[in-house]
């Protein structure tokens, strides 16, 4: 090898970064379904080896997989949709109680401790229904758009459809791109990446698989749990703070703030609250210390902070899709970390 072949090496790596990453920048506004689809591909490939074991035909695998997971997402709406109806119906008939409430209870405790004085009730009940009747406006605003937007009608059915295609041939062909990606590495690179890609895998199939077990989990708790403490609105609330346990800490805070003003209008007291408190202190104890480290595991490094910047920053640049790009992206820099600090710990750089 001559002296210029690093060089030319690392200029090959560099352009093949930066054009990648210009790429995904331009077309990330067409790229959301087809990465949705291939996360979905990631996580359910596994189940789809264990059928094709079992003497299934590989599309024959994917099919039954997608037919599975869509009849588990129809059920979770069916059952899910109604009731949330029903309980957003049911706050919004007692939209005029709550502002009571503030009147009689809050307001004198605000002025009191806080030197804060609120609208009166009449003044609050003019502002809501004026705020109502504008949600009202821009609701039939947007269904009239709806009518005449044909083309944002079609694009949204058009990712709709696209995405279970999309995912039955990711899902089917999985493993022949795997082998075709693995033969496109220069050999002299080859075992350095395989090692990489394996750890990636680790990181990143831990993380996603456990995460969504950690979602279900805490979701079905929190619900349970505020039911049995007795308030009205436990299943959104529920619901909620269980799906955002994927940001770290989002998911206890929101649901907690949230079960704190449903519970204050409905329970009106202090002491109402004290078993929606314990609910929430309960489930982060049984997060923390049963259901993380058992479906996650504390090897894979992904460190809250590091999740909740990368949600951040890739939102921030590609929206949607940079949320979905972004638990990837820091996985494989956090493997790439760890060897550079471990090539750097042997360096005589380090040693010396």
């Amino acid at each position: 090898m001559n002296a210029t072949q690093p060089n030319r090496d690392f200029a090959w790596i560099l352009a093949a970064v930066l054009v990648t990453g210009g790429l995904l920048y331009l077309l990330s506004p067409i790229l959301t379904p087809f990465l949705l689809a291939a996360i979905l591909a990631y996580i359910c490939h596994p189940l789809a080896d264990r059928l094709e074991r079992l003497k299934l035909p590989r599309g024959a695998a994917a099919g039954i997989v997608i037919i599975a997971l869509g009849l588990v997402f129809f059920l979770l709406a069916l059952i899910l949709v109604p009731m949330i109806q029903t309980e957003t119906s049911h706050f919004l008939a007692s939209l005029p109680k709550y502002v009571d409430w503030l009147q009689n209870s809050a307001t004198p405790w605000l002025q009191e401790h806080l030197g804060v004085t609120l609208p009166d009730a009449a003044g609050l009940k003019q502002l809501l229904s004026e705020h109502l009747q504008g949600a009202g406006s821009a609701a039939g605003s947007a269904a009239g758009w709806l009518k005449t937007g044909t083309l944002g009608i079609v694009s949204l059915v058009a990712n709709l459809v696209l995405i279970p295609v999309v995912f039955f041939y990711l899902l089917r062909d999985w493993d022949v791109m795997i082998d075709w990606a693995d033969g496109l590495v220069p050999r002299r690179w080859h075992a350095k990446v395989r090692e990489l890609a394996t750890e990636i895998d680790a990181v990143l199939s831990e993380f996603l698989r456990g995460q969504l077990s950690v979602m279900l989990i805490m979701a079905v708790f929190y619900t349970t749990g505020l039911w049995i403490a007795g308030l009205d609105y436990a299943l959104p609330i529920g619901i909620l703070a269980g799906l955002l346990v994927f940001v770290p800490y989002m998911g206890a805070i929101s649901g907690m703030a949230l079960a704190t003003l449903a519970g204050l209008v409905q329970f009106s007291s202090l002491e109402g609250m004290i078993p929606v408190w314990v609910v929430f202190g309960i489930g982060q104890l049984v997060e923390g210390y049963v259901v993380v480290p058992r479906l996650v595991g504390e090897r894979i490094g992904l460190h809250p902070v590091m999740v909740i910047f990368a949600l951040l920053a890739f939102g921030e640049v590609f929206g949607f899709f940079g949320v979905l790009l972004a638990l990837p992206i820091s996985a494989m820099l956090l493997v790439g970390l760890r060897h550079i600090r471990a090539a750097y710990q042997h360096s005589s750089l380090y040693q010396d």
